[in-house]
């Protein structure tokens, strides 16, 4: 879940940045060239495509399960075989018409709909973990290299504090305590809680770096308040910084979700997760590998669209392709 970034430069309006804000009054084309020289990357056009796509079926989940004809929930008891220990009946794991990914063995639920709203289950513990990581990273960062002394020194302990934790042990301890209750919620709460402290340490040491400026100065000797040169002055020039730390950090916490599910301490049963759904597929592997795939494909594709994609930002940031 730690996510480490090298040579990543913010520069003020007068250095040319690359940044995609470089303060008020930046022309907006520089975002619309950024998106151009990002749409000429077929790997960044195909892994945005493939994350719409998850988006969208997350976004129309209730849609789609009413037309496949079957709930996450619902049981199929003539879709297996009870001589066998409920194997699905048919080939590949009881694909057909009826079930169009095939069913899940010993219980019958259907996989196509276990999947999609397990991608909505995914996607939206992953989303809402990002950004509150990137508000707590952000505000506490900003306060910590703009003030500096006590307020630094205290933001900077409570970093390392945290940053000293095995994160995904403690994780697990805490969430194992913790009452089954609202668990998504619980599960955005914690994640955020460990993964803060990476974007803020990135923050701060930028924000102590930009502080010293010529264009900060000026703020202040023409009497702006603290609150405008931090919101009008500093953060449009880490905007490029936020953007990059944020996309690699969605499919860290897409992989931590499925991991604490499939360890038993994330999404709560009956309710779908990929990482519970390759977890349940461990026994049944032999006899129903579909089981395994298709969850496994469709998180292993989601985790790598949105590394390639946080990669490429990340390069374009860094060069500073796609400015006007």
């Amino acid at each position: 879940m730690t996510i480490t970034t090298t040579n990543m430069e913010v520069e003020g309006p007068e250095g040319g940045a690359p940044n995609l804000n470089s303060g008020s009054g930046a022309p907006p084309t520089r975002a619309r060239g950024f998106f151009n020289a990002l749409m000429r990357d077929r790997a960044a056009v195909f892994s945005l495509a493939y994350i719409l796509l998850i988006a969208l079926v997350a976004i129309t989940a209730p849609l789609l399960v009413r037309l496949s004809g079957w709930s996450p929930y619902e049981f199929d008891q003539k879709a297996i075989n009870p001589d066998l220990g409920g194997v699905p009946l048919g080939a590949f794991g009881g694909i057909s018409s009826e079930h169009w990914l095939g069913v899940e063995p010993g219980s019958g639920r259907d996989i196509f709909a276990r999947v999609v709203y397990g991608a909505r289950v995914s996607m939206t513990i992953a989303i809402s973990a990002t950004l509150l990581t990137t508000f707590l990273g952000v505000v506490f960062g900003l306060l910590a290299g703009y003030f500096g002394g006590k307020i630094d020194g205290l933001i900077s302990r409570v970093m390392e504090f945290l940053m000293a934790f095995p994160a995904l042990i403690f994780m697990i301890a805490i969430l194992s305590a913790l009452p089954a209750d609202n668990r998504q919620f619980l599960l955005v709460v914690v994640i955020s809680v460990f993964g803060w402290p990476y974007l803020a340490r990135i923050v701060r040491g930028q924000t102590m770096s930009l502080k010293q400026r010529e264009f900060v100065e000026a703020a202040q000797s023409s009497g702006a308040t603290n609150a405008q040169i931090l919101f009008k002055e500093i953060l449009p020039n880490l905007m490029s910084t936020i953007i990059v730390m944020s996309t690699l950090a969605v499919p860290g916490y897409i992989g931590t979700e499925a991991g604490l599910s499939f360890l038993g301490v994330g999404v709560v049963p009956p309710a779908p997760s990929w990482g519970q759904m390759i977890a349940s597929s461990v026994v049944w592997y032999a006899v129903d590998p579909m089981y395994f795939i298709i969850p496994g494909v469709c998180l292993f594709l989601l985790v790598l669209s949105f590394t390639v994609l946080g990669d490429r930002v990340k390069k374009l940031v860094q060069t500073g392709e796609g400015r006007p």
